[in-house]
């Protein structure tokens, strides 16, 4: 595919264009279609793109067995989300898996394991050593990334449940990561398949993607929380990791506080704002929009109803009701974790029977633990503790034949589960932190189907459900509680077992309509969609590669523009008399993050130089006040000086200030100053910038959001208070600034000059002849203008965007 990689912006300069390439027709189907009198003679439509899900395992299950081909008999692991998902995409489209082998079958790799696989379950699996991916699994994803994300930080070195950052283990992420690259690099269409990325362990797979296919169809979802920028801003990698997802054309999120939170990393570490249109939130990064979705993971209701529909089923069902009859039953599922809250759950059950006796002999907590994902200190001292409570428990209030709280530690099958959800009038989660956690969402299914398990009651079910899980904010009928509150989530849990049975039903009915129709069809179709969507402009741009390692972007740009090079400028400018050279000064001639703002002896040298041709006029164009910008440019004699926006404007350094034609009123300033000062003083870190012809309210260095959030209402109040008077006030990068009105008749330069420029523009004309050609210089997305006041200028102009892409609305040629 034609593309281009660059170290950077100033190396794209000089890199030699690529054509843009037109779409590649997708594939056809491989059977051939042979007309018959049946059936019509039009070709058949092609084939749909091709689904490529990749997720750190694969959906399989591998038994050992000597006598089956590879020594284990694979089969579909069905409980999945990876697999899961199929149902919500097209029929008809080639849905390919890539992930690691089950940890049983890891020692079988080879080239025939995976054509085998391939073909018969479009599987491809990513051969890790042992070494490598135990020290990138468990080791950096498990034991550092996971707790992190959770919210727990590795304080010291023996930090229960975390590491401390290792370079080591994140160089093992980043080799597993670059594994799963090299097998997609292998089977990857990118001009037609759909590659969705699944958590955690690959977040660092779409830099690694985008930099071999920089038009590659990339959506991530993130199935963990993704936490506050204070705590994602401790990682050392924080810039890496970020700059990953945003690689990827469509993120997406379990709730709106995740989303939030990434939000607000991207803008706390790379300055980057976000949009919110027609329902779509998208983070503008390179020239690409990088879509963030928001849709929490549904259950798969299939495979929910075949298990209530099998005998064991029933038999299972039959055994629970005989063991508890008589009991009030409540259930919890949960993995073997530390921030499951299983011992706050215990211990909320304790308080329960201390402050309520009548329900001594009579309430059970049945807590079913399913096994840990990971070995470590955390899950040792997780099971302990759930051991040492219950037994607790049940020494003080367990009678014979009645225990408190049941503990299954043991393997439990999908029959015996389905069995206590069907039965149990209560569903507790007390997680501490979830990414979502679909068990109150299958607790709700399996209670309305236990009509097929001889229960033809009228269905109700209640959720004790902590506040800090996913799925908290869809369950609206839920009994939301603090899991580190012990005795509310005791008063939830009573609460939960005397509320009336038609409030029951009630609750139970508003659950079962969410969570039947946003399953996990809905949820995938729905990702699906959106990332069509988003990638529906690839072909439309062209795209540069830019950067090294864990740095690199794609630099997705305009079809109409063109790369301004040495080889487009010299002609127009040997062959020219009259050249207009405009140089904007903060971000262009002068570094943005300079804290010594004035030129430097190399800058006026170099400005000297060009002055020097009696063919250029040369302007410094900037919005600083015009005694500043004359003291530092003081060595240029024939430098020209816009300042303040071009209210003032100097030909050279023995030619008086010149300023615009309009009425120097300026009373507004007694109106703005003082609301300016007011919100200076609310907001720490802003502060007041007086010119003679406008007011400047800075908030760069105060907080991001916060500063982002008062210079909104200061735009809007200044707006109000200001309506009346002969003022544009407008809103810019870090800055709320207050100017007079611009005419709308002054001569434009072209399409993409702002306001700036003008004033240059007229002086130059009424000193000497119109210029020939004109050459500007700043950079992107600084005081652009209002398009609907521009029109187009005769001149041969040519512009220079020095930070970032030019994008088509502002110029057809760039550097």
């Amino acid at each position: 595919m034609p593309s281009l990689s660059c170290h950077n912006l100033l190396d794209l300069a000089a890199a030699d264009e690529v054509p843009l390439p037109s779409p590649t027709p997708l594939r056809l189907p491989r059977v051939m279609s042979v007309a018959s009198p049946a059936s019509p003679t039009s070709p058949s439509p092609p084939a749909p793109p091709r689904r490529v899900i990749v997720s750190h395992r694969l959906p399989l299950r591998a038994a050992p067995d000597p006598a089956a081909p590879f020594g284990f008999v694979f089969t579909v692991d069905s409980g999945t989300v990876a697999y899961q998902l199929r149902s919500g995409l097209p029929a008809s489209a080639p849905v390919l898996h890539i992930g690691t082998l089950p940890a049983a079958a890891a020692e079988a790799a080879s080239d025939e394991l995976s054509n085998y696989l391939l073909a018969n379950f479009s599987c491809l699996p990513v051969y890790l050593p042992s070494d490598l991916h135990h020290r990138f699994y468990h080791g950096f994803c498990k034991h550092y990334l996971w707790p992190l994300l959770h919210y727990l930080l590795p304080l010291t070195p023996s930090s229960l449940g975390g590491l401390p950052f290792q370079r080591t283990l994140y160089h093992s992420f980043l080799s597993a990561n670059r594994a799963f690259a090299d097998r997609l690099t292998e089977v990857l269409s990118p001009d037609e398949d759909l590659v969705w990325i699944h958590d955690y362990h690959l977040l660092a797979l779409p830099t690694f993607l985008r930099k071999r296919f920089p038009r590659a169809k990339v959506g991530f979802f993130l199935h963990s929380p993704f936490p506050s920028s204070e705590i994602f801003r401790t990682i050392p990698v924080r810039d890496d990791l970020v700059r990953a997802l945003l690689n990827a054309d469509l993120v997406g999120f379990h709730t709106f506080d995740y989303a939030r939170h990434f939000l607000s990393a991207c803008s706390r570490l790379l300055g980057l704002d976000y949009q919110s249109k027609r329902g779509y939130i998208g983070i503008e990064y390179y020239g690409r929009t990088v879509t963030v979705k928001i849709l929490p993971v549904g259950i798969d209701m299939g495979q929910l109803r075949s298990v209530v529909s099998a005998p064991e089923t029933g038999d299972a069902v039959r055994r629970v009701a005989e063991a508890y009859k008589g009991r009030r039953l409540m259930i919890g599922v949960d993995d073997v974790d530390l921030f499951k809250g299983i011992g706050l759950k215990f211990l909320a059950m304790e308080q329960l029977l201390v402050d309520h006796p009548e329900l001594r002999g009579r309430a059970v907590l049945v807590q079913i633990t399913n096994p840990a994902r990971s070995e470590g200190r955390d899950v040792q001292g997780v099971q302990d503790e759930a051991r040492a409570i219950s037994a607790r428990v049940n020494a003080r209030f367990g009678t014979p034949g009645y225990t408190p709280i049941v503990l299954l530690e043991g393997p439990v099958t999908p029959q015996e589960k389905a069995a206590y959800y069907a039965a149990a009038e209560c569903c507790v989660m007390s997680a501490v932190r979830d990414g979502l956690n679909r068990i109150p969402y299958i607790y709700t299914v399996l209670r309305q189907e236990s009509d097929a398990l001889g229960d033809d009651a009228p269905k109700r079910s209640v959720i004790v459900l902590s506040e800090f899980v996913g799925c908290s904010p869809s369950l609206s009928g839920a009994i939301r509680v603090n899991p580190w509150s012990v005795e509310s989530v005791a008063e939830a849990m009573n609460a939960a077992l005397r509320m009336p049975e038609a409030e029951q039903r009630l609750r139970h009915e508003k659950h079962y309509k969410y969570v039947s129709t946003h399953d996990v069809a809905y949820w995938a179709r729905s990702f699906d969609q959106d990332l069509q969507r988003a990638c529906k402009d690839h072909f439309s741009r062209r795209h540069w590669g830019i950067g090294f390692g864990m740095s690199f972007k794609v630099v997705a740009l305009g079809p109409n523009f063109r790369r301004l090079s040495v080889e487009h400028i010299l002609p127009s400018y040997r062959r020219t008399e009259n050249r207009l050279i405009l140089l904007d000064y903060d971000g262009t001639v002068m570094p943005e993050n300079s804290i010594d703002k004035a030129p430097s002896s190399e800058v006026i040298s170099v400005l000297n130089r060009l002055c020097e041709d009696p063919k250029n006029r040369v302007f410094i164009v900037s919005g600083r006040g015009k005694d500043e910008l004359s003291k530092w440019f003081a060595p240029c004699e024939k430098l020209g000086i816009a300042a303040e926006h071009g209210y003032f404007t100097r030909w050279s350094r023995g030619v008086p200030w010149e300023t615009s034609s309009l009425a120097a009123d300026f009373d507004w300033k007694k109106t703005a100053e003082p609301v300016m000062r007011l919100y200076t003083e609310a907001t720490d870190g802003s502060s007041i910038e007086h010119k003679e012809s406008a007011l400047v309210w800075h908030h760069q260095e105060a907080d991001p959001d916060f500063g982002s959030c008062q210079a909104k209402e200061l735009l809007d109040h200044l707006e109000n208070v200001l309506a009346n008077e002969p003022v544009v006030v407008k809103r810019g990068q870090h800055i709320v600034e207050v100017n007079p009105q611009v005419s709308h008749a002054r001569a434009r330069l072209f399409y993409c000059c702002w306001l700036v420029v003008q004033p240059s523009l007229r002086t130059c004309t009424k000193h000497a002849d119109q210029p020939d050609v004109a050459f500007e210089l700043k950079p992107s997305d600084k005081d652009r203008p209002d398009p609907t006041q521009s029109s187009p200028h005769p001149l041969h102009a040519w512009g220079q965007s020095a930070s970032s892409p030019v994008s088509p609305q502002t110029s057809s040629r760039g550097l």
